[in-house]
């Protein structure tokens, strides 16, 4: 096997050898994959969990696997699944688990034989599809290929994060692998300089028709004006921040910021993860044995371990030192003159598994006046990862970036040595929680630039929960929960029972409430992370979540669907992220929409009532419900369906109804006003009336 690998041009050439190209890519990786397992010392270390709040290895063994056969099925590539089993258990849970997420009660693994047979099976059928589906080129988002590159690029990331969980497992629970050797190339730290850095323009982001796969967080557009400033020649050493720990940097709290000093006193933290041993005697741990520290090696640390060095250095040099932003990164790779892509001009550098399957000297790769500017390790940024102008969400993989425009995610750039694919390709963004390890470290800027690292996104923790109260909460003041009162009245009217839609189902509980009825569900909503809630609470039967009661005192608060009288099997509902006013065309065919509070958040409410219609079967029942709440910060002015006056007479949104729908509905009833109540805090709540109102489709 290569370890070498290319990535795949998927404009250029003919079908028949870029269908060769990705069956060589596919297979590669499968079994690059495959070897990184092989150095666990036996099959009991499958089940060994390196961190507490991860799922163990067995886990990841199965879930790159289990990937592509629901990414395949979703796109209706095959018609049938494997094994429904490991394609449930084995494929949620991938990201390092919150306190409530991991109970271990809930997961009965299988042997290590049946998931390598499972793995065998799953091998054959995407060879098999690469061999014999339709496509042309270029391949694109809606390529049937795409999917497939999805696959393949997925398990490379997997291929890295799994070698980071075994290298946390104790030594005796892995073997060394020829396959891959560590470097022995060792020495005294090397003195770091600071390099000038002129200033210029910045475009970040990729267009649609970009020669290689890209995950959607790529895509879209971004400019800025880099001022100049100083880069450190190096990535920090072992030994230059040896430094900081020699000056008492674990223990002196102005070094670290309110969330760095709370992961520091939460897990004692005196020194890096892969640092063993005592002051005077450290020792690393790389992937399968433990070496005496490198001082000329890249130190390995977690955002919030770089933060509190640069604060450090801070105080030292009276200069206001941090790590890049992510413009300050693209700088660098200009200045390097590093802004290519790997497969087209081979970049120099420690990644792709060219060279070791560790770190080496950090005065080894020079790219310019600098060194490492990509490989060796991941760097941390400073920047959070966010949308660029024009980020979508691929409808195949809705919460792959989205549950990460938190502020709570920072981009990681460069790669490190066990990177391939998309990870070392030019435009690739990952971000990861910072308190979270990777094989990743830092350089350092001076540069009196602010940084911005509070981005608006979509939801925060505190509305998500806002949500969880509201569907699967207390009841306030006596006002039935709302949810499921939509769901009564949408039951009442409906006559056939096949197929429903939950269009803006936030959190899920009216889903929940109809599926009892309704042969299949799909429960769709634009936000990512309230439809995750929903699948949680489908998988697991339960939710928890913070319910804030005054000021920062919050309760920790748990519902489970059997606690709500919901005692069905519920696997027919479909919980996905999805555009109100772009969906695709295979959510048709219902007997029941429901748009509960939906129409006055869409920034075009009428393209969503026109294209409805063409979804339902006739004589379904759409339910819509709304306050009425028109806000130009959802809904442009000239969008509104109502709430203005038009020639001097008043125009009210039941009129905008009437004028959008009576050509394909008749409405059914008088319109019911129903109310419901949002809990902020114990002492504070919101009282709204949603009028709702049933058209029969004709």
């Amino acid at each position: 096997m290569d370890k070498v690998t290319q990535n795949i041009d998927l404009v250029s050439g003919d079908v028949e050898t870029k269908r060769a190209d990705i069956r060589a890519y596919f297979v590669n990786t499968w079994a690059l994959y495959e070897s990184v397992f092989d150095t666990l010392a036996s099959d009991e270390a499958f089940y060994e969990r390196p961190q507490p709040l991860r799922h163990p290895l067995i886990f990841y063994f199965g879930h790159t696997a289990t990937f592509f056969i629901n990414k395949l099925m979703l796109a209706k590539l095959i018609d049938r699944r494997i094994n429904p089993e490991f394609e449930s258990l084995f494929a949620i849970g991938v990201d390092e688990m919150s306190w409530d997420d991991l109970d271990e009660t809930h997961y009965d693994w299988p042997p290590v034989q049946a998931v390598r047979d499972y793995r065998d099976q799953v091998k054959d059928i995407v060879c098999r599809l690469i061999d014999t589906i339709d496509f042309t080129l270029p391949i694109d988002w809606d390529s049937p290929l795409w999917p497939v590159m999805m696959g393949i690029e997925h398990e490379r990331i997997h291929l890295e994060t799994s070698s980071v969980l075994i290298r946390q497992l104790d030594l005796e629970k892995v073997r060394p692998h020829a396959f891959f050797p560590a470097c022995t190339a060792v020495g005294p730290a090397i003195e770091n300089k600071l390099v000038a850095v002129d200033g210029g323009d910045v475009v970040l982001g990729k267009e649609r028709d970009h020669r290689l796969y890209g995950w959607d967080n790529e895509y879209g557009h971004a400019e800025m004006d880099v001022p100049p400033f100083r880069a450190s020649r190096y990535l920090v050493s072992n030994g230059e921040y040896l430094g900081f720990i020699n000056a008492g940097g674990y223990e002196e709290d102005r070094y670290w910021d309110e969330e760095g000093l709370a992961w520091r006193n939460y897990h004692h933290a005196t020194m890096p993860e892969f640092w063993r041993g005592e002051p005077g005697n450290y020792r690393l741990r790389l992937m399968t044995e433990e070496i005496p520290l490198p001082l000329n090696w890249p130190v390995e640390v977690c955002y919030l371990e770089a933060k509190a060095f640069c604060n450090w250095k801070s105080e030292q040099t009276g200069c206001h030192v941090r790590m890049p932003d992510e413009a300050e990164y693209r700088r660098l790779l200009q200045v390097a003159g590093l802004e290519a892509e790997h497969h087209e001009s081979p970049i120099s550098a420690n990644w792709n598994l060219e060279h070791y399957a560790s770190s080496v000297p950090v005065d080894t790769f020079a790219h310019g006046d600098f060194y490492d500017v990509v490989g060796n390790v991941w760097q941390w940024n400073e920047t959070p990862i966010y949308p660029f102008d024009g980020f979508e969400v691929h409808p195949l993989y809705d919460d792959f970036t989205v549950p990460t425009f938190d502020n709570r995610h920072n981009l990681i750039k460069g790669g490190s040595w066990i990177s391939t694919g998309n990870e070392i390709a030019l435009h690739s963004r990952y971000a990861f929680r910072r308190h979270f390890y990777q094989h990743a470290g830092f350089r350092y800027v001076v540069s009196d630039k602010p940084v911005k690292t509070d981005f608006d996104v979509y939801e925060t923790d505190e509305l998500v929960s806002q949500y969880c109260e509201f569907h699967y909460g207390d009841a306030c003041f006596g006002i039935p929960n709302f949810p499921k009162a939509i769901a009564q009245i949408a039951l009442e009217a409906v006559e056939a029972k096949g197929k429903a839609l939950d269009i803006g189902c936030s959190v899920g509980r009216t889903a929940f409430e109809i599926a009892d009825v309704f042969e299949e569900v799909d429960a769709l909503d634009f936000s990512a992370r309230f439809v995750q809630v929903g699948a949680r609470m489908q998988a697991k039967g339960r939710i928890r979540y913070e319910r804030q009661e005054e000021g920062e005192l919050v309760t920790f608060q748990e519902r489970t669907l059997e606690g709500l009288g919901l005692t069905g099997d519920y696997s027919n509902i479909h919980f996905l992220q999805q555009d109100a006013t772009n969906m695709k065309p295979i959510f048709s065919g219902y007997d029941l929409v429901i748009a509960a509070n939906l129409i006055d958040r869409l920034n075009n409410p009428a393209r969503f009532l026109k294209e409805i219609p063409n979804r339902m079967n006739l004589g379904g029942i759409l339910l819509i419900a709304s306050p009425y709440t028109w806000l130009e910060d959802f809904t442009p002015k000239c969008n509104w369906l109502g709430g203005f006056k038009k020639d001097g007479e008043p125009v009210t949104t039941l009129d905008g109804l009437h004028a959008l729908l009576d050509d394909s509905f008749e409405m059914i009833r008088e319109p019911q006003k129903v109310p419901f109540v949002i809990r902020e805090t114990r002492h504070k709540h919101q009282h709204t009336l949603s009028e709702v109102t049933l058209w029969k489709k004709k």
